[in-house]
């Protein structure tokens, strides 16, 4: 077996495996198992390995435009933008034509984007796909993936699940590119 990039008991402290009672097709091969009120747990170690392969994917990119536009993510993601060279951050409201109007003053073009909830990050995954800008998106268990070029199955509501998926993609992507990470699991709004 495989060695998770933390302990179980972080992740499962986290909530990082706890689905939603309302599951979609898009999201069914991720799930573990149902609990018997309904609630779906999502794969633990899938979900290990496609953080992984997201930190790799990440650190191949010189410049990233995450999006979160629910404020259980503000804290880990400014975290992120700070301890990871090339992230952009879009905390808040998406404005229409940052990645589709070259004369909208905040328009960018990044290599890829990383969305935190595909739902309430629409307009960003719309322009996305667009504008043919790789996506990877953390989904949890009532979210669709079209349009998503690769899903992290997660908790995508709790902010420390957020925290921890944001802390370990900086640490993957900072020693992929050789760089020094010393940032705590904490300082990414796990209190």
């Amino acid at each position: 077996m495989t060695e998770l990039l933390i302990d179980k008991k972080d992740y499962l402290t986290a909530g990082i495996h706890i689905g939603m009672k309302s599951k979609n097709k898009d999201m069914k091969r991720f799930i573990y198992k149902i609990r018997e009120d309904g609630l779906a747990i999502l794969n633990l170690k899938v979900i290990d390995e496609r953080i992984k392969i997201a930190g790799e994917m990440m650190a191949r990119a010189k410049t990233i435009l995450v999006v979160g536009r629910k404020s259980n993510t503000f804290d880990a993601l400014k975290k992120f933008a700070e301890t990871v060279d090339g992230i952009n951050i879009v905390t808040g409201r998406f404005m229409p034509g940052t990645l589709t109007n070259p004369n909208y003053k905040e328009y960018v073009e990044p290599d890829l984007v990383v969305l935190t909830d595909p739902q309430a990050d629409y307009q960003a995954l719309k322009e996305a796909a667009e504008s043919r800008i790789p996506v990877i998106a953390l989904c949890d268990t009532f979210n669709e993936t079209k349009n998503v070029d690769f899903v992290i199955p997660c908790n995508n509501k709790g902010k420390k699940s957020l925290g921890i998926i944001f802390w370990l993609l900086a640490k993957i992507i900072n020693e992929k590119r050789g760089k020094e990470f010393k940032a705590k699991i904490e300082d990414f709004g796990i209190e």
